[in-house]
């Protein structure tokens, strides 16, 4: 690099003060002493080793393979942000609470004084809210973006908009109606009730939605929990093609909403309609929700999707184009 002596020493001291500073850690003041140089002179020194290309930043994580999956995510789904978190092993509630830490802290964030975030019920949501704690109070506002069932505390929509909005030191505007009317008729007259109307419209305005994706596939699944039909035949569903629920409708493989008789008893937005939303944080863990998201990412109803390890990787090897899409 260097042609003569002075340029040889003139780099050596460059090298020696950029090694004590990058590699070794001290400050600029301590070289400066240890080197009997002046503070303005070990600053030049960095700077003319910048403009020599002589630094090189790596940045490798710890979790470099979790990285790793959420730049496969991006990169295939044209999401704008992905978050993977370890998958603990024999242990989902355990997994589950650490995505919901990550999704909190990702909210936390992005949000700003003056934001509406709608959100919907679900233990991926429920999780989200019990992990969140913010160092200061933000002016927002929570909205439910769907009806509710009373019950179990993760099926209250409303109950989780009030906690999200007590945590967050902000306010909520409930949503005082059933997810499911008995009957389409009486879900439109629902929809156009004031008080219900202007919730919803709140929620097409929201600057930041938070969701779960819901399983079908396995007795367990959430929307067991919010549906009025006891004996809902899971099979036929999967046989028709439906592969999950996203804002407590039933949509299939390819992401559209599934032509089913309860989904026209909703109160609730449609999917789609979240694409005005600026972002769509979409919240899940477990094996049993990798089709439901496959559904969700083909309808691109995401913007950002925080997951465990496990269930990523299985996403992940589901992207083989669509065949035979019921």
């Amino acid at each position: 690099m260097a042609d003569n002596k002075d340029d040889f020493e003139a780099i050596r001291q460059i090298y020696t003060v950029l090694m004590l500073h990058f590699v070794d850690g001290m400050k600029q003041s301590d070289i400066a002493q240890a080197m009997n140089l002046s503070a303005s002179k070990v600053n030049r020194l960095i700077s003319q080793g910048r403009k020599l290309g002589m630094v090189r930043i790596a940045i490798e994580s710890p979790f470099q393979g979790l990285v790793d999956l959420e730049k496969q995510l991006t990169a295939v789904d044209g999401l704008s942000g992905a978050i993977v978190t370890p998958t603990v092993s024999g242990s989902p509630d355990t997994t589950l609470q650490q995505v919901g830490r990550a999704a909190a802290n990702q909210l936390l964030e992005t949000l700003r004084d003056g934001d509406v975030i709608a959100i919907t019920g679900g233990k991926a949501i429920s999780a989200v809210v019990q992990n969140m704690q913010p160092e200061r109070s933000f002016d927002v506002t929570v909205v439910p973006l769907t009806g509710g069932v009373q019950g179990k505390f993760y099926t209250d929509v409303n109950h989780l908009a009030t906690r999200l909005a007590e945590r967050l030191g902000g306010r909520s505007m409930l949503l005082h109606a059933p997810l499911f009317a008995e009957s389409r008729q009486q879900r439109d007259t629902l929809m156009e009730m004031a008080s219900i109307r202007d919730v919803l419209d709140l929620a097409r305005k929201a600057a930041i939605a938070l969701v779960g994706i819901g399983s079908i596939a396995t007795p367990g699944s959430s929307y067991y929990d919010l549906h009025p039909l006891p004996n809902l035949d899971r099979d036929e569903l999967v046989k028709s093609g439906v592969r999950g629920e996203f804002l407590a409708h039933l949509i299939r493989e390819d992401g559209k909403v599934a032509d089913h008789p309860l989904n026209s008893r909703l109160v609730a937005l449609e999917p789609a309609e979240l694409a005005r939303c600026p972002r769509t944080i979409g919240v899940a863990a477990g094996p049993e929700k990798v089709l439901p998201i496959r559904a969700a990412l083909n309808g691109r109803f995401l913007d950002t999707l925080i997951l465990d390890e496990e269930t990523a990787g299985a996403v992940l090897q589901t992207m083989e184009p669509m065949q035979n899409v019921a």
